[in-house]
């Protein structure tokens, strides 16, 4: 924490209570919030009262809570003065990522893109991105809203800015249209388009509009249907396979083999949502089962705890994997 303590100062108070005073008073009303909402939130999260007085914040309660806010509230003063908003997302993502660099001594660590530096949220969110950085191919699993696709997007377009790859290749399953794409009116983008919103979404995020169309019409940027994989070799590319949960054995196997020379791939899906016909095997599931421990590919999988949506989302999450661990023991 000492790298974002620089324009922080931290002491202990006569009653035993910890003190930090701020240097900028406008960083400090962003870190704060408005009408201290986000210190209202912060006091709930760890049992600690907190109170504000001029540049200066007094942080009380049982010692080690008191020590883990004021981390927090240094970590997000960090945040707020490179022009972070600071809104609950983040200050969950602090509260996990101080305890988790408490427990563990991990690293914060951030994805810098054109738009914006996306920063993990959770532990295994630092993990997933760690293992992109160091693999050549990785899989992220696990329930929605737990970043596997929005930081695995955020990833290639860090590598394309920063020259590591010559263009972005993303491609999902189109499990509803299966071969009949054919059919559907338009042509091969306007036919693939509804299934791949969300990758869109996320380069929209990273980078500006208009780069992204650029990127697009010279095929830096490329959208690639599953179905329309086979056979080609994938080099100097960051390649993307989102809902792998809806790809068989052999679409699997096949779209793995076209890594080339120079790129990256990570595959993210969620094995409770496969929309595949009854009797047809998840390839994802197989995938990381049969390739757990091999050298140079990475395995994350995502827990309700990593949700990082409304929080009443990872409540669903695990209301539903306890209905579903009754009816595997015959309890329901």
């Amino acid at each position: 924490m000492n790298r974002n303590a620089l324009a922080v100062r931290a002491a202990e108070t006569e009653e035993g209570s910890l003190s930090l005073t701020f240097d900028d008073n406008h960083v400090m009303a962003l870190l704060l919030g408005e009408h201290d909402s986000n210190l209202a939130q912060i006091e709930h999260r760890l049992g600690v009262a907190i109170n504000p007085r001029g540049n200066r914040l007094t942080v009380k309660g049982d010692r080690q809570q008191a020590e883990l806010a004021r981390n927090v509230l240094v970590h997000l003063y960090a945040k707020a003065s490179r022009g972070v908003e600071i809104n609950r997302g983040e200050i969950d993502g602090a509260v996990r990522m101080v305890k988790a660099a408490e427990a563990e001594g991990s690293a914060d660590g951030g994805v810098r893109t054109r738009r914006k530096t996306i920063n993990a949220r959770t532990p295994n969110q630092q993990a997933y991105i760690e293992q992109i950085r160091k693999h050549e191919l990785v899989f992220g699993t696990g329930p929605a809203g737990t970043g596997k696709t929005y930081l695995a997007v955020a990833c290639a377009a860090e590598a394309l800015m920063n020259g590591e790859v010559d263009r972005i290749i993303l491609s999902r399953p189109a499990v509803e249209a299966g071969e009949r794409l054919g059919f559907l009116p338009g042509d091969m983008k306007e036919k693939v388009d509804p299934y791949l919103r969300p990758l869109y979404d996320a380069l929209h995020d990273m980078m500006p509009q208009s780069l992204v169309q650029k990127s697009l019409a010279e095929n830096q940027i490329e959208i690639a249907p599953l179905a329309f994989m086979r056979g080609r070799t994938l080099a100097s590319a960051f390649i993307i396979l989102d809902e792998a949960q809806n790809t068989t054995p052999q679409q699997m196997k096949m779209f793995l083999t076209r890594l080339g020379e120079g790129s990256r791939m990570v595959v993210t899906g969620d094995p409770t949502q496969i929309d595949l016909p009854s009797g047809v095997g998840s390839g994802l599931i197989e995938a990381t089962s049969i390739l757990d421990g091999v050298k140079g590919i990475g395995i994350t999988r995502f827990l309700s705890s990593d949700i990082v949506r409304h929080p009443l989302v990872g409540r669903i999450v695990e209301a539903y994997d306890k209905r579903s661990a009754k009816l595997a023991k015959g309890k329901v």
